[in-house]
Protein backbone atom coordinates (compact mmCIF):
# COMPACT_ATOMS: atom_id res chain seq x y z
CA UNK A 1 0.00 0.00 0.00
CA UNK A 2 2.69 2.66 1.16
CA UNK A 3 4.76 1.76 -2.38
CA UNK A 4 1.02 2.23 -4.38
CA UNK A 5 0.78 5.41 -2.93
CA UNK A 6 4.55 6.68 -3.16
CA UNK A 7 4.28 5.79 -6.81
CA UNK A 8 0.94 7.66 -7.11
CA UNK A 9 2.31 10.66 -5.66
CA UNK A 10 5.37 10.51 -8.19
CA UNK A 11 2.99 10.02 -11.12
CA UNK A 12 0.77 12.58 -10.18
CA UNK A 13 4.02 14.97 -9.47
CA UNK A 14 5.22 14.33 -13.08
CA UNK A 15 1.88 14.55 -14.91
CA UNK A 16 1.44 17.94 -13.36
CA UNK A 17 4.97 19.15 -14.63
CA UNK A 18 4.33 18.04 -18.38
CA UNK A 19 3.00 22.40 -19.49
CA UNK A 20 4.44 21.48 -23.47
CA UNK A 21 3.05 24.07 -25.90
CA UNK A 22 3.84 23.92 -29.69
CA UNK A 23 6.08 25.41 -31.34
CA UNK A 24 4.91 28.47 -33.25
CA UNK A 25 4.19 27.62 -36.99
CA UNK A 26 5.54 29.96 -39.26
CA UNK A 27 9.15 30.64 -37.20
CA UNK A 28 12.33 29.64 -38.48
CA UNK A 29 14.13 26.35 -37.41
CA UNK A 30 16.78 28.27 -34.85
CA UNK A 31 13.93 30.53 -33.53
CA UNK A 32 11.37 27.38 -33.28
CA UNK A 33 14.01 25.48 -30.65
CA UNK A 34 14.68 28.47 -28.99
CA UNK A 35 11.15 29.51 -28.70
CA UNK A 36 10.20 25.95 -27.72
CA UNK A 37 12.96 25.36 -25.01
CA UNK A 38 12.09 28.58 -23.16
CA UNK A 39 8.14 27.74 -24.00
CA UNK A 40 8.25 24.47 -22.21
CA UNK A 41 10.75 24.91 -19.60
CA UNK A 42 8.70 22.59 -17.07
CA UNK A 43 7.44 24.15 -13.77
CA UNK A 44 9.61 21.68 -11.66
CA UNK A 45 12.08 19.23 -12.62
CA UNK A 46 14.03 16.24 -10.83
CA UNK A 47 17.38 17.10 -9.83
CA UNK A 48 20.12 14.26 -10.78
CA UNK A 49 22.64 15.86 -8.30
CA UNK A 50 23.22 12.86 -5.48
CA UNK A 51 24.47 15.39 -2.77
CA UNK A 52 21.20 16.48 -1.82
CA UNK A 53 20.07 12.95 -1.17
CA UNK A 54 23.61 12.66 0.47
CA UNK A 55 22.60 15.34 2.75
CA UNK A 56 18.83 14.13 3.54
CA UNK A 57 20.59 10.53 4.45
CA UNK A 58 23.44 12.63 6.37
CA UNK A 59 20.52 14.26 8.26
CA UNK A 60 18.34 11.63 9.53
CA UNK A 61 21.52 9.35 10.65
CA UNK A 62 22.87 12.56 13.14
CA UNK A 63 19.07 12.97 14.23
CA UNK A 64 18.89 9.44 15.16
CA UNK A 65 22.48 9.49 16.36
CA UNK A 66 21.82 12.12 18.97
CA UNK A 67 24.03 14.57 17.03
CA UNK A 68 21.71 17.88 16.89
CA UNK A 69 24.90 19.96 16.08
CA UNK A 70 26.00 17.40 13.11
CA UNK A 71 22.22 17.19 12.05
CA UNK A 72 22.10 21.48 12.21
CA UNK A 73 24.96 22.00 10.06
CA UNK A 74 23.23 22.61 7.04
CA UNK A 75 20.46 24.73 8.35
CA UNK A 76 20.70 28.43 7.04
CA UNK A 77 20.70 30.84 10.00
CA UNK A 78 17.25 32.09 9.14
CA UNK A 79 15.70 28.82 8.73
CA UNK A 80 11.97 28.13 9.05
CA UNK A 81 11.11 24.72 10.50
CA UNK A 82 7.22 24.54 10.13
CA UNK A 83 4.66 21.44 10.30
CA UNK A 84 1.62 20.68 8.90
CA UNK A 85 -0.33 22.21 11.42
CA UNK A 86 0.59 25.36 11.38
CA UNK A 87 3.35 25.51 14.03
CA UNK A 88 7.14 26.88 13.49
CA UNK A 89 10.02 27.52 15.06
CA UNK A 90 12.31 30.70 13.11
CA UNK A 91 16.04 30.79 13.09
CA UNK A 92 18.89 28.61 13.67
CA UNK A 93 19.22 28.55 17.06
CA UNK A 94 15.54 28.20 18.32
CA UNK A 95 15.27 24.97 15.81
CA UNK A 96 19.03 23.69 17.66
CA UNK A 97 17.30 24.60 21.22
CA UNK A 98 13.93 22.74 20.54
CA UNK A 99 15.53 19.51 19.00
CA UNK A 100 18.35 19.31 21.61
CA UNK A 101 15.38 19.26 24.57
CA UNK A 102 13.74 16.98 22.46
CA UNK A 103 16.70 14.75 22.15
CA UNK A 104 17.08 14.80 25.88
CA UNK A 105 14.69 15.46 27.81
CA UNK A 106 11.64 13.75 25.36
CA UNK A 107 13.04 11.19 23.26
CA UNK A 108 14.94 8.50 24.51
CA UNK A 109 15.78 6.85 20.60
CA UNK A 110 14.35 7.22 16.87
CA UNK A 111 15.18 5.33 14.10
CA UNK A 112 14.44 6.17 10.71
CA UNK A 113 13.59 2.98 8.08
CA UNK A 114 12.74 3.10 4.41
CA UNK A 115 13.57 6.14 3.20
CA UNK A 116 13.23 7.76 0.08
CA UNK A 117 14.64 10.90 -1.24
CA UNK A 118 13.50 12.73 -4.49
CA UNK A 119 15.69 15.95 -5.28
CA UNK A 120 13.30 18.28 -6.97
CA UNK A 121 13.51 22.31 -8.87
CA UNK A 122 11.16 24.06 -8.88
CA UNK A 123 11.13 26.55 -11.48
CA UNK A 124 7.99 28.16 -11.20
CA UNK A 125 5.92 27.87 -8.17
CA UNK A 126 2.06 26.83 -8.77
CA UNK A 127 1.43 28.17 -5.14
CA UNK A 128 3.30 29.32 -2.61
CA UNK A 129 6.48 26.80 -2.60
CA UNK A 130 9.75 28.59 -3.22
CA UNK A 131 11.62 28.41 -6.50
CA UNK A 132 14.62 26.50 -6.38
CA UNK A 133 15.96 23.05 -4.93
CA UNK A 134 13.60 20.97 -2.69
CA UNK A 135 14.19 17.76 -1.32
CA UNK A 136 11.21 15.76 -0.54
CA UNK A 137 11.67 12.98 1.64
CA UNK A 138 9.26 9.90 3.10
CA UNK A 139 10.53 7.49 5.90
CA UNK A 140 9.13 5.33 8.17
CA UNK A 141 9.83 6.53 12.20
CA UNK A 142 9.83 4.45 15.30
CA UNK A 143 10.70 6.50 17.97
CA UNK A 144 10.81 5.39 22.38
CA UNK A 145 10.04 8.27 24.43
CA UNK A 146 11.00 8.53 28.27
CA UNK A 147 7.23 8.36 28.99
CA UNK A 148 8.83 4.57 27.63
CA UNK A 149 5.94 4.59 25.11
CA UNK A 150 6.41 4.15 21.34
CA UNK A 151 5.21 5.67 17.98
CA UNK A 152 5.54 4.42 14.61
CA UNK A 153 4.21 6.35 11.52
CA UNK A 154 5.14 7.29 7.82
CA UNK A 155 6.42 11.42 7.71
CA UNK A 156 6.80 13.26 4.92
CA UNK A 157 8.92 16.26 4.94
CA UNK A 158 9.84 19.22 2.71
CA UNK A 159 13.26 20.84 2.80
CA UNK A 160 13.90 23.81 0.81
CA UNK A 161 17.99 24.61 -0.25
CA UNK A 162 19.17 28.60 -0.36
CA UNK A 163 21.31 29.91 -3.02
CA UNK A 164 24.48 28.46 -1.17
CA UNK A 165 22.78 24.60 -0.37
CA UNK A 166 21.68 25.77 3.39
CA UNK A 167 18.27 24.39 4.43
CA UNK A 168 16.24 27.62 4.91
CA UNK A 169 12.75 26.30 4.81
CA UNK A 170 11.29 22.82 6.14
CA UNK A 171 8.08 21.37 6.32
CA UNK A 172 7.09 17.99 8.25
CA UNK A 173 4.10 16.31 7.40
CA UNK A 174 3.05 13.85 10.09
CA UNK A 175 -0.02 13.51 12.75
CA UNK A 176 1.31 14.93 15.83
CA UNK A 177 -1.89 13.07 17.93
CA UNK A 178 0.20 10.21 17.88
CA UNK A 179 3.15 11.85 18.77
CA UNK A 180 1.59 13.61 21.53
CA UNK A 181 0.19 10.18 23.04
CA UNK A 182 3.12 8.53 23.08
CA UNK A 183 5.02 11.80 25.09
CA UNK A 184 1.96 11.76 27.68
CA UNK A 185 2.15 7.83 28.38
CA UNK A 186 -1.38 7.90 27.46
CA UNK A 187 -2.93 5.25 24.98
Amino acid sequence: MKQLFLWGMIAMFLISCNNEKPAAENADESTTTTTTTAATRMPAEIVAESKYIDMGKNAIAALSGGDIDGWMKDYADNAVYAWNNGDSIVGKPAITAYWKKRRTEVIDSITFHDAIFLPVRVNQPQSIEAPGVWLMSWYRVNAKYKSGNSMSQWIHTDMHFDANDKIDRVIMYLDRSVIRSAESGKK
